[in-house]
């Protein structure tokens, strides 16, 4: 039994455009990873910096174009928070990215079957 030759064509162009899709999807993930990435370095020094200050220091935070003075127990907090956040969010993104990449594969992988198995007919 063979494929007509049309209906394999187009079958081959849909596997075509969902790995071109899961490509840009993975750039796309990439991009976002680094960035969340590096926020959550920054939210650590700023911690870091935070820690080494005696703990009498007034901390002050931008809010607009003005500085609104923030308890450093109050901040602390707001940042392990942040960080945390940002830890979550690259963790799903890793596993979405490992999605990505396994459809990609797998869309090339059959891709190259009907190609070799074409070539055989």
């Amino acid at each position: 039994m063979s494929i007509p030759h049309e209906a394999l064509q187009k079958l081959v162009q849909e596997i075509e455009t969902q790995a071109i899709m899961a490509q840009r999807e993975i750039n796309v993930v990439k991009t976002t990873i680094s960035g969340k990435q590096r926020d959550a370095r920054l939210l650590e020094l700023t911690t870091s910096e935070l820690k080494t200050l005696p703990k009498d220091t007034k901390v002050y935070e931008g809010v607009g174009k003005m500085f609104v003075f923030k308890p450093t127990a109050e901040v602390e907090k707001r940042l392990l928070s942040e960080t945390t956040e940002l830890k979550s969010d690259v963790s799903n993104l890793n596993k979405k990215l490992h999605y990505l990449e396994t459809t990609h594969k797998n869309s090339r992988e059959h891709i190259d079957q009907i190609f070799r198995s074409r070539g055989r007919s």
